[in-house]
Formats: structure tokens, C-alpha cells, sequence
């Protein structure tokens, strides 16, 4: 089977449950893309938003990766990091494989309780989530870089901070199936409503983290090799925006619940 054929087969196996796709050993790219559109075919029929939450367990495998990235940064385990790098180039890519099959079939089979573009908004910025990733995964393997010890407490500080901001926007993909099988106002209209409050509180805080490591960073400019003080200038700015677009999920999330009732 080709490579990207397996690949879309192993995702919408996933999707599935593990039924299997049949015939695999000898499985075209079209058929497994016609495999895994009917399978989130099969997802939209139960909710809208149960695709958008098994994209957003794809982006979270990306997200668990960051803090072993960093931790063998700072180990100088050079190896090491350029493996988990390589695991997030491939996990970011079979989460752009389910994007890329919702968005086909979004747009013409289905009359859904929210507005398209706000589902299509949405599902760009856990797509943004996974490539934030990428970003830092890429940026940390540019070249072989030293964290200074007295940077590498605040830096692991923001890392868990920026990890928290997104579980916490992956708690708000995981109702979503709940809220439309309920309805769209009331209690799970307000429980969802305290999720995405959540998520806000954890992403200031997080700003407030990312702003104390920029000072820490730049008090160290003397003893550091300037590349290495912009590289890490931009990768704590990647970190940033990783815990930007998880919150805007959840403005995003704010805008369809008003559009639905409004």
C-alpha cells in the first residue's frame, strides 16, 4: 500500500474504533480517502462537533510531545530531540490528513445547528495548534543550542503553562459532542461558556510567564551566543502562539454558541 494510503487508512481506522479497513494490503490512496470521508461522514451524522474533537485528540498528541522536546533540549540530548521532532512532522501531518477530509465534506453534505465558516474557523485554529508545534519542533533542531541553567526552571515553567492552556481548550473540543446532544442554550450552553473562561485565565497567565522568561532571557544576553539568544527569543514566541490559538478555539466557540441563539 502506498505510504500516504496507509496513513489515511490508519487515521480513519482510528476514527472508526479500530474496525479495520478491508482488503488494506492492496488499498489505493482513493480508497482510502473515500474510507476515511465515510468515516467522519458517519461522525457528523451523530454531531458536528465529534470530528472536530477527534481532530483535536490528533493536535494533542503533537502537545504532549512539547515538554519531552524541551526536556532534551535542555539535556543536550541532540539525538534525542531531533527523534521527538521527527514524531511531531508525523503527527502533524496525519492531523492535517483528518482537516483536510472534514473540510471536504463540511461545505456540501449537511445542515448543521451552527454556521459553517464558524466550524471551518474553528477547526483552522486546532490545525494553527499543531503547526505551532511543528514550529518549535522545527526551530529547537536548527542547531545544536545550550539552555542557560538559571533560564531553564521559567522555561519549563511556560512549557507546562502553554500545555495547560491546551488541555484545557482540548476539555471544551471533548463537550462539544455533549452540547449539541443536549441543546445549544441553557446549562450546557453555560457549562461549555465556563470551559472557554477557563481556558482564557490559563492563557493570560501563561502571557504572564512568557513575558518574565523574555525578561530572564535578555538579563542573560552576555552570557549567551547571540543565535542562541534569538532562537529561543522565537521559540518562546512559537510557545505563545501556540497558547493563543488554543484560546481562540475558545473565542471561536463563543461566537457559535451567540450565532446559534442569535
Amino acid at each position: 500500500m502506498d505510504l500516504r494510503a496507509f496513513a489515511l487508512v490508519e487515521k480513519a481506522d482510528m476514527l472508526r474504533g479500530g474496525a479495520g479497513f478491508p482488503n488494506s494490503d492492496h488499498g489505493s490512496i482513493a480508497e482510502a480517502e473515500f474510507f476515511m470521508a465515510s468515516m467522519i461522514v458517519e461522525l457528523f451524522r451523530k454531531t458536528p462537533f465529534e470530528p472536530m474533537r477527534h481532530h483535536m485528540g490528533a493536535v494533542m498528541k503533537c502537545v504532549e510531545l512539547v515538554r519531552p522536546i524541551f526536556e532534551s533540549c535542555r539535556d543536550g540530548k541532540y539525538d534525542r530531540l531531533q527523534e521527538l521532532a521527527d514524531r511531531v512532522f508525523k503527527l502533524e501531518h496525519e492531523a492535517d490528513l483528518i482537516k483536510d477530509e472534514i473540510r471536504q465534506v463540511i461545505p456540501t453534505r449537511f445542515v448543521l445547528p451552527v454556521f459553517r465558516g464558524d466550524l471551518l474557523g474553528y477547526l483552522k485554529l486546532q490545525d494553527d495548534m499543531a503547526d505551532a508545534v511543528e514550529d518549535v519542533a522545527a526551530l529547537l533542531t536548527l542547531k545544536q543550542i545550550t539552555i542557560p541553567k538559571d533560564l531553564v526552571e521559567s522555561m519549563l515553567a511556560l512549557v507546562d503553562k502553554v500545555v495547560e492552556v491546551c488541555e484545557k481548550t482540548q476539555a471544551v473540543a471533548d463537550y462539544l459532542p455533549t452540547l449539541v446532544e443536549g441543546e445549544m442554550v441553557g446549562p450546557n450552553a453555560e457549562h461549555a461558556l465556563q470551559l472557554v473562561k477557563d481556558v482564557s485565565r490559563a492563557e493570560w497567565e501563561a502571557d504572564r510567564v512568557s513575558y518574565k522568561l523574555s525578561q530572564k532571557l535578555f538579563s542573560l544576553e552576555d552570557e549567551m551566543k547571540t543565535s542562541d539568544l534569538i532562537l529561543l527569543f522565537r521559540v518562546f514566541g512559537e510557545l505563545g502562539r501556540l497558547a493563543d490559538y488554543a484560546e481562540n478555539c475558545g473565542d471561536r466557540l463563543r461566537r457559535m454558541l451567540s450565532n446559534s441563539v442569535g
